[in-house]
């Protein structure tokens, strides 16, 4: 039986290999350039003593010697250098991922690519879908990436764009085909970029601002997306005849699958940065944005649409369209010149941007909507169509008729979310009572509705944030009406509870004057469940909600559909990942049936972030372990800080990113998973693992001095200083106890503490109750192993678990708990319990004899890795202690801790 130390690359995998030597050589050669020849000395002494330490079982304070008590320069720089490492290798195996997918594109339709949109039809066609099924199901499907600003992205936008000019410069040579010239340019343009980075500081000496997340964001939109768009839609085309042969009725007019939405600029909750200002503002922006890229792509289409009416003929629906433009817009109409009267595509695309252009300076004679450019757009592609025109211009006028249709004119959707503590305030200040936040939400609801329904105004006021909320809603009124109903997504409503908390926003939004002209409120409200017991009473708060009737008419108003949105983050630090991911599970599962009952559909929210402990980790296993009936055709999914950049940073990754949601979302409505008797005894043992598990990790996270270890075990103090995101590490005016913290710097904190306890703390203990307790009941280890091999939800929980284990270091995690002192004796053997009994049961149920045996590609990686995250992490202990020495008064140890945050960042490819 092979081990980790002696994985090799597989043969598919070997370039990927020599891309990585090839690499480091280039970054060898960069340090010895810019630092010196004795530094790149250094670097090699340190990486190989690393990598003996790691093959000997060594500790790490065996590394100590060579690194502890570096001058903070010095420090960085090794720091940075080992990062450098860390960046190029993160690259090859982003140009690997592309490599591979052209080899499966070369090989053509027998072998699909797993989870492409060709493997997916396949699969559905070999269950007996039909191509009628198929056409049927399509209107239905509807995908909507959300990016929030979370402060997840440690990388900051410069060194971002570096990586993009090294990547083009490496798939430059995917093919084979460079000359030698080509390719020693393709290599100066790598080292070039790559040198740039070096000369570039890893981190803002500011925080961002809301516009700078606003413009990070909008790069990923505006520049990766908008183009890949059309082509998501032709591999579709392709798939669908591929499989099921010429399918034209079916391709020519495939529906909108896929749309994108955003929080930067909107998500107010816990932010003092965002308000109505910033939600003007963003939208504002964002239409610019879009509206600029069609003004760019309707010019480039002119000298391609230059068709004379002496040559061919011309749908009469043109000129028509010409004259009425010429009356509409007379100044734009006499710049056309004589020379282009016989070609009225060329005219009309004259006319079309001066509209547009109208239409970006809010001139009366703009387009009043997208759909209005689209349907100028169509009149084009037809008549292209019926006059021999689909070799001479149809493709790219097809192009920007896809992104028209996804893009419209606002870019993206912008979600709004606020707490309902913020919404509780304003309206007891209004109502001028007191004791408003210690009435029960019964009664509250009820008080409540006369406000909710619009039958009486709720009472205006200047106190407890009542103008700022008041300016929210008169901004989203606004922006419906000259954006449009589809500029606006859901307003979330964080650490909902009760049917009170959304009846409160109704009220709210009716005093804003966000009304519509038949009196209801045009407002998608989604309550977000987020902590276990939350989460655990949602379907009461749903079927409670649905009985109101005031609500029911607003959601009638809505297509009767309700948008839950379930909160990965702080259910997995409040009760531990177990509870969560199986609170999430059953939640959406018991939520569906009272959503049956009560005759609406649910759409679910999915709140994922980064890391597996704030239910990160690929799409399709996501979407296949996820409850039958639950997707049924729509995936709505936040993505954020660095996720954002690897699944969307690189146009090919961007279009296979997609590819793999919707061959997802299209497997799992066509052909859900079937009923599983067994499904029933299962729950019943996942409720006892996640009881058990909670049990241990409450323990835990609220032992007397736990916060004191936390904070001290950790770089917490140093994460608080970075300035990764706009928004604060702890809801404002709270402390630092865990409840008031942040999901996200807690996950972050003890990921580069490498014990990443939020990604498996509690789960040995769930487990070793649950198999040790066998008897009739149908408890115990045989139950356990029969889940991990047929129920999807266990196999996935039990291998995310193992990618967590196998990223952490409970070695370096010792060293960062001994700078607690005493309470290292209290806490760290607590650790190392849990530790055993997670890694012990985690392999016997996956019948692995180490950790990701079943993925060796994945612990490949992690172990190339790690002889370079190991002196970043031994660094960091000894920086952060002489830090803490200083009163956390140095800065320029400061600013070398803040390197291996980063360095360590990327080394385990994870931040929160």
């Amino acid at each position: 039986m092979n081990s980790p130390r002696s994985l090799e690359f597989a043969p598919p995998d070997v370039p990927l290999r020599e891309d990585v030597r090839r690499l480091g050589a280039l970054v060898g050669d960069m340090l010895a350039e810019q630092v010196s020849p004795a530094f790149l000395d250094e670097v090699e002494r340190v990486r190989t003593t690393a990598i003996a330490r790691r093959q000997s079982d060594a500790p790490p304070q065996s590394l100590a010697g060579l690194l502890d008590g570096q001058a903070p320069e010095q420090a960085e720089s090794l720091i940075r250098a080992f990062s450098t490492y860390f960046q190029v290798v993160n690259i090859a195996e982003r140009v690997h991922r592309i490599r591979r997918r052209r080899d499966y594109q070369r090989a053509g339709s027998a072998t699909p690519q797993p989870d492409g949109l060709h493997d997916a039809l396949a699969k559905l066609k070999a269950q007996g879908v039909t191509l009628d099924e198929l056409a049927g199901w399509l209107p239905r499907i509807d995908i909507e990436p959300v990016f929030t600003a979370h402060p997840t992205e440690a990388v900051r936008r410069a060194l971002l764009e570096k990586e993009q000019l090294m990547v083009a410069s490496l798939v430059n040579g995917l093919d084979g085909q460079r000359t030698p010239g080509e390719q020693a340019t393709d290599i100066a343009r790598f080292r070039m970029a790559l040198t740039s980075a070096w000369q570039t500081s890893d981190s803002s000496p500011v925080r961002p601002s809301v516009e700078d997340e606003r413009e990070h964001v909008g790069f990923y939109l505006v520049e990766v997306l908008y183009r890949v768009i059309p082509v998501l839609y032709e591999t579709l085309e392709n798939a669908i005849t591929e499989v099921y042969g010429a399918a034209p009725a079916v391709t020519t007019h495939l529906p909108r699958l896929l749309r994108f939405g955003t929080w930067v600029g909107g998500d107010m909750d816990g932010n003092p940065n965002v308000d109505a200002t910033t939600i003007a503002a963003t939208l504002n922006a964002q239409r610019n944005a879009i509206l600029a890229r069609y003004l760019k792509e309707l010019h480039q289409l002119t000298t391609l649409l230059s068709q004379s009416t002496a040559v061919v003929g011309v749908s009469p629906e043109v000129p028509a369209r010409i004259e009425e433009y010429r009356a509409l817009l007379p100044e734009a109409a006499a710049k056309s010149r004589p020379r282009h009267g016989d070609m009225p595509y060329r005219l009309l695309n004259d006319l079309m941007r001066a509209r547009l252009q109208a239409t970006l300076e809010d001139r009366p004679e703009g387009y009043a909507s997208p759909e209005e450019l689209a349907h100028d757009v169509d009149l084009i592609l037809h008549s292209l169509e019926a006059n021999r025109g689909l070799h001479a211009g149809w493709f790219a006028v097809r192009r920007l008729a896809w992104r028209v249709r996804t893009f419209g004119f606002h870019l993206a959707r912008l979600d709004v979310r606020q707490e309902s503590s913020v919404h509780a305030r304003a309206v007891a200040a209004a109502l001028d009572d007191g004791d408003w936040e210690t009435r029960d939400a019964v009664e509250r609801a009820a008080l409540l509705g006369p406000y909710a329904s619009g039958e009486k105004p709720l009472p205006a006021s200047e106190e407890e944030g009542n103008p700022r909320l008041d300016a929210v809603f008169a901004a989203l009124a606004d922006a419906r009406r000259r954006h449009g109903g589809d500029a606006l997504g859901a307003y979330i409503i964080s650490m909902a509870h009760n049917r009170a908390d959304v009846l409160t926003v109704l009220a709210l939004a009716r005093r804003g004057g966000l009304v519509d002209d038949d009196g209801h409120v045009p407002l998608d409200i989604a309550p977000l469940f987020e902590t276990v017991g939350d989460l655990q009473q949602g379907p009461a708060t749903l079927r409670d909600l649905l009985a109101d009737p005031v609500y029911r008419a607003h959601l009638a108003a809505r297509d009767n559909v309700q948008m839950v949105m379930l909160g990965y983050s702080d259910s997995g630090k409040d009760g531990g990942i177990a509870a969560s991911r199986w609170g999430l599970q059953r939640g959406q599962v018991e939520l569906l049936q009272a959503a049956k009952e009560l005759g609406i559909r649910l759409t679910f929210f999915h709140g994922r972030g980064g890391s597996i402990s704030r239910g990160g980790g690929k799409t399709t296993r996501a979407v296949d372990a996820s409850p039958r009936g639950s997707v049924d055709g729509r995936l709505r999914v936040t993505e954020q800080g660095e996720v954002i950049h690897r699944k969307y940073g690189i146009r090919a990754l961007a279009l296979r990113s997609l590819e793999q949601s919707v061959g997802a979302v299209l497997v799992s409505s066509l052909r859900p998973r079937p009923a599983e008797p067994r499904e029933e005894k299962w729950r019943e043992v996942m409720d006892a693992v996640s009881r058990e598990s909670t049990r241990a990790y409450r323990a835990f996270v609220e032992a007397p001095r736990f916060m004191d270890y936390f904070r001290s075990a950790t770089p917490i103090d140093v994460i608080e200083r970075m300035t990764l995101g706009s928004r604060p590490s702890r809801r404002l005016g709270q402390d630092a106890a865990l409840d008031n913290l942040r999901a996200i710097p807690w996950v972050f904190a003890w990921s580069q503490a490498r014990a990443v306890i939020p990604g498996w703390y509690g789960v040995g203990s769930g487990l070793q109750a649950v198999a040790g307790a066998g008897g009739e009941d149908g408890l115990g280890e045989s139950t356990l192993r029969e889940m991990a091999r047929d129920w999807p939800f266990f196999k996935t929980f039990l291998d995310d678990i193992s990618m967590v284990l196998a990223k952490g270091d409970l070695n370096i995690a010792r060293m960062f708990s001994r700078m607690s002192g005493p309470l290292h004796d209290e806490f760290f053997p607590l650790i190392e319990r849990e530790h055993a009994a997670t890694l012990k049961w985690v392999m016997a149920l996956n019948g692995n004899e180490w950790l990701l045996q079943h993925d060796q590609r994945l612990a490949l990686s992690i172990r190339l890795r790690n002889p370079y995250i190991d002196p970043i992490s031994v660094m960091q202990a000894d920086l952060l202690k002489r830090w803490r020495e200083s009163d956390r008064e140095d800065d320029a140890l400061l600013r070398a801790l803040v390197a291996s945050i980063n360095g360590v960042s990327q080394g385990v490819q994870n931040t929160g």
